[in-house]
């Protein structure tokens, strides 16, 4: 028998084997909400086995009753578990501490009612807007809701190739089917068709939004291991928070508990084990730590209920106005404003939006739907507490109406009842899962921006690198009318017929043949149906570009097949 070593025990390494998981890039975000998808980072490694202290014996804390004497060990990430992903954008996920036993015997009963969900992506290339990225796999949580449906994130779903589900202690996987994919509230709704995956499951019932200092209990498949993991926290803040993956507001928790990578769509339950919430995206700054979201059950229940009423998801409404706070005196007083009149400013109204035939700017929008409206733009919502008349609007429906009751200049108040509906960017926050449209002519590649194409086209840092001109747009500007798009020019196949045109690239088209460009397809329509002797494109900065019709249509053909591209043009702008 050998003889033992002496000294210390050596440190083990508590994820040993190593995984590989792989560096992905994120899309920039405010500093307010960052959307990680960095490399996984250990918080707080576990300790290495210790030798008895000498000497005096250390004072035990008396600890109250219902504290949990073990701190826990978690790890640090805010995207689904990559398994194999190249170049791709990752997306958001939550994790906690571990919580006391009582805690968890009251959440075992709804346990087996989350699962791992797996997901196979296959990313739009912007850039090249004829073919598709590499495809890669990712894993995240979910969980079985009434009516066999499973809920998860949208970006664990995001351009998905093949969804599959797998139980708790079972190693099945079963295909799943996508029934509806909310990109602004981040929810996506899953079924499966084989009566097997239903067999000993039960639904998780929906709680009430819950209180400051509420404990949640996180359940879901992070990284660290493939069995199911239990986590806690408590809610530290209820507002209007940003939605990373949809570029929208609504209401969210935040929880003051670590991130974990693959927590992604993982639900967060109440101490009495029904489901208050689903974790979707944390916050990473080097000045904060343990902070991370939930998408509460009101978000959850207006976006189940919009499916089931009309079999499809059809978004949050949103009041196509841009508004300015009424709190300088001086100012409520040249509005004409009363010392008992509080309200918002109407700074601009959406061309686009239903309540542009209503509404004028520098209109005081004193209530929405008989709730008066602060100076600050807030509303009462509970007892001590107050949130974003936003709020309201996204508690309605598209196509709802809603009464509004504002001041006008001349101090006179005025009530209407407007419609709500969904608010269509001039350039999109995302595309909603379809890919991008395209149209070549000669070399030239014509395509719509949008924030996928800027991020595709600029990196993370897209918001500093884009062109000054095209930030403008996605920032400040709407859309004039409800097809309205920024066409440009997204780069020249080099070929004889276009020699001296070959540096344009990312330049908006304003108009073709003295004809203003309202979107791709009226582009491509016109292009194809000219009989004139020249095609002349304006674009901006002063830019011109002139090519002869017969050469430049019968160059089209030859430089496709150069580049091997299978068509002149996207399959939606042939419709």
């Amino acid at each position: 028998m050998a003889g033992r070593k002496r000294g210390r025990k050596p440190k083990s390494d508590p994820l040993s084997p190593a995984a590989d998981i792989p560096t992905s890039t994120s899309p920039h975000i405010d500093d307010d909400v960052v959307f990680s998808v960095s490399n996984v980072e250990l918080i707080d490694p576990p300790p290495s086995t210790s030798r008895p202290r000498r000497g005096r014996p250390r004072k035990i804390l008396k600890l109250p009753e219902n504290s949990n004497p073990e701190n826990g060990k978690t790890l640090k990430k805010a995207t689904p578990r990559v398994i194999n992903k190249p170049n791709g954008v990752g997306v958001a996920s939550l994790e906690g501490t571990t919580v006391n036993n009582a805690d968890v015997a009251r959440v075992v009963p709804a346990m087996d009612a989350v699962v791992k969900v797996f997901c196979v992506h296959t990313e739009p290339n912007y850039s090249l807007p004829w073919q598709r990225k590499r495809q890669y796999s990712s894993s995240s949580s979910g969980f079985v809701i009434k009516g066999r449906r499973v809920l998860t994130n949208a970006h664990s779903v995001e351009h998905y190739t093949q969804v599959k589900l797998k139980k708790r202690g079972s190693d099945t996987k079963y295909v799943a089917t996508v029934l509806a994919i909310g990109t602004e509230c981040d929810i996506a709704l899953l079924t499966v068709d084989d009566d097997e995956f239903w067999e000993g499951v039960s639904a998780v019932e929906f709680g009430d939004l819950p209180a400051l200092q509420d404990a949640v209990t996180v359940v879901g498949y992070p990284i660290g291991g493939d069995t199911i993991s239990v986590t806690s926290g408590v809610v530290s803040r209820i507002e209007i928070l940003s939605y990373v993956h949809g570029s929208t507001e609504l209401l969210g928790l935040q929880i003051d508990a670590a991130i974990n990578s693959g927590n992604s769509g993982g639900p967060a339950f109440n101490d009495k084990g029904n489901c208050v919430g689903i974790a979707f995206q944390s916050l990473k700054h080097e000045d904060v730590e343990n902070i991370g979201y939930v998408i509460p059950t009101p978000v959850i229940m207006h976006f189940i209920q919009d499916y089931e009423k009309n079999g499809a998801y059809t978004g949050f409404p949103i009041l196509g106005i841009e508004w300015q706070k009424m709190e300088n005196p001086d100012l409520r007083l040249s509005m004409g404003m009363k010392p008992d009149q509080k309200g918002v400013r109407i700074r601009r109204i959406d061309p686009t939006a239903p309540e542009s035939m209503l509404l004028m700017p520098s209109d005081v929008l004193l209530s929405f739907d008989g709730v008066d409206i602060a100076n600050d733009g807030t509303v009462p919502f509970r007892h001590g507490e107050r949130i974003g008349f936003s709020y309201l609007v996204s508690q309605k429906y598209s196509g709802d109406s809603a009464a509004v009751k504002v001041l006008r200049r001349n101090s006179e108040i005025l009530n209407f009842k407007i419609k709500l509906a969904t608010q269509m960017r001039l350039v999109p926050a995302h595309n909603k899962g379809r890919p991008p449209s395209y149209y070549i002519i000669a070399g030239f590649v014509f395509t719509t921006v949008s924030v996928p194409y800027l991020r595709s086209e600029y990196g993370k840092d897209y918001e500093y690198e884009a062109p000054v001109k095209l930030l403008d747009k996605l920032l400040h500007e709407f859309r004039q009318s409800p097809d309205e798009q920024i066409v440009v020019v997204s780069q020249v196949l080099v070929a004889d017929i276009n020699i001296g045109y070959e540096e344009i690239v990312n330049t908006q088209v304003l108009a073709f043949n003295g004809k203003p460009v309202k979107n791709l397809k009226s582009l491509a329509r016109m292009v194809e149906n000219c009989n004139d002797e020249f095609l002349k494109l304006d674009l901006e900065y002063q830019q011109v570009v002139v090519l002869q019709t017969e050469t430049a249509k019968s160059a089209t053909s030859d430089i496709l097949t150069t580049h091997c591209i299978p068509s002149a043009m996207s399959e939606d702008l042939r419709m």
